[in-house]
Formats: structure tokens, sequence, C-alpha cells
């Protein structure tokens, strides 16, 4: 049977192919986006070869530099001309590598832009090391020897590379114990007793502006500080005994041009040969790194370490929203479908509502800070916590304040996901529950609202989508570059809503934006970029299985 080109046009098919086509290449989009993302930033913990670089700068010199290769790009010979070096007429694009040589405490920049073109040698010689420090970044060289106080226990000269190795590396472990030891102590044992010591004094404080001078009551006070400061003095001992033990062994290397550099193993994270690594130990150490990434606290500015505070934050801060954001949300919808006079006031409202969801963010961000910080808060604190004032303890950016926020930011979309579920349930099904002898709210609470959930969750599915992402407003309300203490810890009352947070998508502004080592942050702004969407979508992916429960549940009543 043919069809002719306007049959087939008037059938609609043309914009069905359309559609589809919009479809996949919208898909293609997102994924190679995700793809180039996740390459970019994921094969930053690959261990990349380290390379002897002979080369002439731009003033004709011929230096020797080591490093690995961090990227390749293309640049314009009249970029080149501009910056002062001498390029041939006949080019008109040269290819350049940035590479990393780390030991910016020697040479004061631990990234340099090559020409291929002035390259003379370039060799990957074993046995060099790469050295991971807690502070100015890593240090490439060569090992020379490892010692104990000023007493040499292994070096290259005597007794070879291996030997050496094998000595560092378990010094290195040994010194890692001991400060993960001392960060126990300090960050849970000396906190728990800085948290109680500040409990007691506001205690005091608070008996001091009722007026209450009951000996008994501060004499108690008075022996559980003495007690705490008794623990504190034998953790503080303990600790001293750590630091020192800490700071006995030492590294001693060599970089290209000859210059010794002696190293605190406290100082250091990570020591291995990458030249000399075979393809599993290169997944080994991949999987560490990406392991460190995940589930440590980030150091050097953010642009190094891990950043697990901010995957934490992000997602108890959206956990908090949803279930703020849910009851006002139905509650608010229930309203207005279920008991409000439907008219000129009613229809005013719904556009108000869906007015609110195209507010900008930071405008929400403004108000969160306006009336839940300084209002909100600042009364609470006045009845309260008033022992605290002038420290503010509600009266700050915070979780709860951040959460609200956000929650006031997406509460619209949960409106009219609801409603719209509502507005399905068939008005049968409301009539027979009340000819069954249910009340008006019998009815809405066991059968509308169950039979609405699936559309309840859709709302709180699209709210997640918007909140976990958004950073203006967290600016304004809780967020922070760097949280010394989770919201969540072993101290009473164990959730601290007051505290400041870290977030994903702030963290990937301020290691993209604010930055003092911009290379460096770059492969870090990918891969926190990456394990941003990541964090989004399990997180719709268990609210979009929890709704698709809730929809088997009740199907057999839609019909």
């Amino acid at each position: 049977m043919n069809i002719s080109v306007k049959d087939w046009y008037k059938s609609g098919s043309p914009w069905i192919w359309l559609n589809a086509g919009a479809v996949a290449l919208c898909v293609i989009m997102v994924v190679g986006l995700l793809g180039l993302i996740a390459v970019k930033g994921l094969g930053h913990f690959w261990p990349s070869t380290l390379y002897v670089t002979e080369y002439q700068n731009r003033s004709g010199d011929q230096k020797t530099i080591l490093g690995e290769i961090a990227d390749s790009e293309l640049v314009s010979a009249t970029q080149l001309k501009s910056a002062g070096y001498q390029v041939p007429a006949d080019i008109e694009y040269i290819e350049r590598d940035l590479l990393k040589v780390g030991n910016r405490d020697v040479s004061g920049q631990d990234f340099l832009w090559v020409l291929s073109t002035s390259i003379s040698k370039q060799t990957a010689p074993e046995n060099l090391i790469a050295v991971e420090r807690r502070e100015w970044g890593n240090f490439y060289g060569n090992l020379v020897s490892v010692k104990e106080g000023d007493k040499v226990v292994a070096s290259v000269a005597n007794g070879g590379f291996e030997s050496t190795w094998a000595a560092l590396q378990e010094r290195i472990e040994r010194a890692l114990a001991i400060q993960e030891e001392i960060h126990g102590i300090e960050k849970g044992d000396i906190g728990s007793i800085n948290y109680g010591l500040e409990r007691l004094r506001l205690k005091e404080r608070g008996l001091e502006l009722q007026g209450d001078s009951d000996p008994i009551k501060l004499q108690s006070i008075a022996e559980e500080r003495a007690g705490l400061n008794a623990e504190y003095e034998v953790l503080k001992d303990q600790l001293n005994g750590l630091y020192s033990q800490v700071q006995r062994d030492q590294l001693l290397a060599k970089t290209i041009d000859g210059n010794e550099v002696s190293m605190s193993l406290s100082k250091v994270v990570l020591a291995y040969a990458p030249n000399d690594m075979g393809f599993f130990d290169k997944i080994s150490h991949y999987i560490g790194k990406l392991g460190e990434f995940l589930l440590d606290d980030p150091r050097e500015a953010n642009t190094e370490g891990g950043i697990f505070p901010a995957i934490f934050g992000t997602v108890m801060m959206v956990l908090l929203m949803s279930i703020m954001v849910t009851p006002f949300g139905v509650i608010a919808a229930v309203y207005l479908r279920e008991y409000a006079k439907q008219g000129a006031v009613t229809q005013v409202i719904r556009i108000a509502v869906n007015n609110l969801a195209g507010v900008p963010s930071i405008v929400y961000g403004v108000f969160g800070l306006g009336f839940f910080i300084y209002f909100l808060g600042g009364n609470i604190d006045q009845l309260f916590y008033p022992e605290a004032l002038p420290a503010p303890t509600f009266g700050t950016p915070g979780l709860l304040w951040a959460s609200l926020t956000l929650a006031i930011l997406t509460v619209p979309v949960v409106i009219v996901a609801t409603e719209e579920g509502l507005s399905r349930i068939p008005r049968s099904v409301r009539e027979g529950s009340l000819a069954l002898g249910a009340t008006k709210f019998e009815t809405l609470w066991r059968v509308v609202l169950p039979m609405s959930s699936p559309a309840i969750m859709t709302g709180v599915i699209l709210a997640i989508a918007r909140a976990a992402g958004e950073v203006a407003p967290l600016m304004l309300v809780g967020v922070v570059k760097l949280a010394p203490s989770l919201p969540l810890d072993w101290n009473y009352p164990f959730i601290h809503l007051d505290r400041k947070f870290m977030h994903l998508g702030f963290h990937i502004y301020d290691v993209g934006f604010q930055s003092p080592n911009v290379e460096a942050a770059r492969p870090l702004v990918y891969a926190t970029a990456f394990l941003l969407v990541l964090v989004i979508a399990v997180l719709n992916l268990a609210a979009v299985g929890i709704r698709n429960g809730l929809r088997e549940k009740y199907k057999s009543l839609e019909h």
C-alpha cells in the first residue's frame, strides 16, 4: 500500500520521528557530557608516568625537568609570538604539554607548559619516585636515603633502591598509623572533652543569668570540669608522645637538578614509583586514591585529599529538605484541591505558587538569611540560648536554615505535583468511601492520599533534583569552604542542626574559581561534578523506587 507524502505528513508521523530524534540527540549529548566529565575527573587518580624532559625555553637556554604530562593542547602561532616565542613562519598551530613538575617548595611552581617543538629528549627512567605530601603538593625526584633521627637506616648508595624503598614504605605505614591515632584523639576524645567543657560553661552561665547561686550545683559543675581537665591532661601527654614518634623518621630525596630535600614522614601521605609499577599495581593504586577521594577530608585549600564532608553535607541537607518540604507541600495541595472554595482567590493562589517556582534561587537565600537566621534564629537564641549570647547558636547560618530555605524553594514543585495527583483520583472513589460511612478526613487520609502518593513522590523527586544542585542560596544560609566538624557525631544531641556544613555544589565553585592553584584543582572540579551527578542520581533512583512500589501497591484501586 503506497502512502503519499501528504497523507504521511497528515498522519503526524514526521512529528513523532522529529521528537524521537530530538530525544535521542539529548540523550547522546547528556551521555557524552557525563563521559567527558568522568574521563577528565576519574583519570586524575591513575598513576601517570614520570618523564625526564630536556627542552629549550623561550630564552634559548637548555633546561631539564621531571614531571608527569597533565594535559596537552594546540596553540596558535600568533598567541605564541605575542608571548615571546620564536615560531617558524609556516606553522599555524603548535602542540604544547602541561607538565606537572611538583616541588613547589623548591621551584615556586608545580606546573609548566612546554612546546613539543622545543623538546630535544624525553625519557622515562626507572626508580623515579613521586611523594604525595600534606603540604606543598607532590614531590618528584630520586630517592637518596631514609633516616631515623640523624641516623641513616637505608640508602640507595649502599643498599640499592629496592631495599631503601622497602624501608621507606614500612616507615610510611608506621607514620600513617600514628597519624591516624593522633587524628582519633584530637577529633574524637579531645573534641568530646572540649564539647563537654563548653556545655559546662553554658550551664554555669545559665545559672548566673537566673540568679541561681546554689553551691551544690556549682560544685557539681566544678567537679565535672576538673574531671574533664584531668582527662585532657592525660590525652595531651599521650599526644606529645605520639608527635615525637611520628616526627622520628625522615626521607631524603634529590630533585632532577641535584637539590637535596629532606621531608619528615609525618608530612608524607603516600610514596610510589609510577615508572616501576605494573598494571595491577596501578589498579591497586587507583582504587586507593579513589577511596581517599570519597572518604577523606580535604587539604591543601581543597585541591588535595577527599571530599567526604561535602558528600555527607549534601546528602544530609537533601534528606532534611525532603522531610520538611513534603508535609508542607502536601498540606497546601490538599487544602487547595479538597477544601478551598474554587474561585478567583484560589486561582490567584495557584498563579502565585506557579510564579514562586520561577523566582531566582538567590532571592530565596536572601529571604532565608533575613527571616530564618536573623529574625527566627535570633529570637530562638534570645528565648532558649541566652547563656551563649552574644555568640549565636541558631542566629547564624547552619544546616537547619539551609534545609528550610531549600524546602521553601522547592515547595511549589511538590504542591503542583500533588494537586495533579489529587485531580486524577476519580470522584466515584471519594463518593464510595463517603457512602460506606467514612468521614471526609478519613476518606482523604485512608483513600485519596495513598492513591495519590506516587504523584507526591514525583514532586519529591523533582524537588530533590533541583535542591541537590543549588549553590547560590546556600552561600548565604549555611554552606562553608571547610567545616571542622560534621553535623552528625556522638556528642549529644548527636544531630547538630546549628552547624555549618560543606556541599558538593559549593565545593565545585570554590575549587574551580577560588583555588590558588588552578591547574591542580581542575581535575578535582571534574571529579566532584561527576560525583554530584551520581549523588543526585542515587537520591532520585531511591525516590523512584519508592514511587514505583507505591504505584504497584495502589494500582488495583485505580480501576
